[in-house]
């Protein structure tokens, strides 16, 4: 063998013990988020109540953790579904993998502390120590308040156990090692008085996850300008949606008064709203303007206020397109 060739095959030999080494390390010492806290949430009227509002109508845990029916406009959760799981990310959508939400009823996490329920929420880590997927924004769940995350937990301890035999999720390679090495440590806030409209707006929004939808999204990771829209979903037929612009821009937000931002929202738990069936390839969102809309009114005007406050940007967005016949 020639010294060029010798030289060559011991670089392959490095690059793969290099690369072999790094897998190893990222399947057995990542994520590392340190182990659960050894915590009891006490249950109270008052954090159920904060609870099923944050589960119900912010955070929207109900919503993903449940099935949804795209026959109808903004796929309502199917009846007897919600917290019960089932709903599937997968290829059809751009997931790098099948994703499928967890039944979170005591069926589903009875056997779960209150401390591995608080590590999952905020960072992403299971009980076993192995991450979840980030289509649930638990980054963004671990800037929150401490005690709106114990509120959760003890709604959730209260729901009726609802029996199901979900298939596992199973991610593509390599994003089954991506994904442990996004899960860190929560950097939990304290909420922001409601008396500061804009702060608390902000800790809406991010409890809303509004910004993971909002905002341009490619190959991965984040592309676009913060929550000025332009992010692809697409349906099963084909269809494909994007996310509008909500920055106070022209191509945005700028024309919306308060008032008309509040009624979108409460238009779409009127009691006389019937969500309206949708054919392949008409006008559909993936949006839960349903669960968004029970949110309290001081809520959605806070959440204004803070869109009102960011920079403009320029981005007008073809939101729908049809699929290919």
């Amino acid at each position: 063998m020639s010294k060029g060739l010798r030289i060559a095959a011991i670089a392959i030999v490095v690059i793969v013990v290099i690369i072999g080494g790094l897998v190893i390390y990222i399947s057995n010492f990542l994520p590392n988020v340190g182990p659960a806290q050894d915590l009891k949430v006490e249950i109270t009227d008052e954090r159920v109540e904060r609870g099923k509002y944050l589960a119900n109508h912010v955070m929207l845990c109900m919503d993903c953790h449940a099935e949804r029916d795209f026959s109808l406009f903004a796929g309502p959760p199917k009846p007897g579904t919600l917290a019960a799981g089932g709903d599937v990310f997968d290829h059809s959508m751009g997931f790098p993998g099948v994703f499928v939400s967890k039944n979170i009823t005591p069926f589903g996490i009875g056997d779960w502390t209150d401390g591995e329920l608080f590590r999952l929420i905020t960072t992403g880590v299971n009980r076993d120590g192995d991450p979840i997927f980030p289509v649930m924004p638990y980054i963004n769940y671990g800037k929150m308040d401490p005690e709106d995350i114990k509120s959760v937990i003890a709604y959730l301890r209260t729901l009726e156990p609802i029996e199901t035999n979900h298939p596992k999720s199973v991610a593509d390679f390599p994003m089954n090692l991506i994904m442990r090495t996004i899960p860190v440590e929560a950097d939990l806030q304290p909420m922001p008085s409601k008396s500061n409209v804009v702060e608390y707006g902000q800790y809406l929004t991010n409890a809303a996850a509004c910004a993971d939808c909002h905002t341009k999204f490619e190959k991965g990771e984040f592309v676009g300008e913060l929550l000025a829209g332009g992010r692809e979903f697409t349906f099963p037929d084909g269809t494909i949606m994007r996310t509008p612009n909500l920055t106070p821009h022209a191509t945005g937000l700028q024309s919306w008064t308060e008032e008309a931002f509040v009624n979108k929202f409460k238009s779409f738990v009127d009691s006389a709203y019937v969500p309206h069936p949708v054919k392949p390839g008409e006008f559909q969102t993936f949006m839960p303007w349903q669960m968004y809309g029970g949110m309290d009114v001081e809520d959605l005007k806070a959440i204004y206020a803070y869109l009102r406050s960011i920079p403009p940007v320029d981005n007008k967005v073809t939101l729908i397109t049809a699929a290919k016949k």
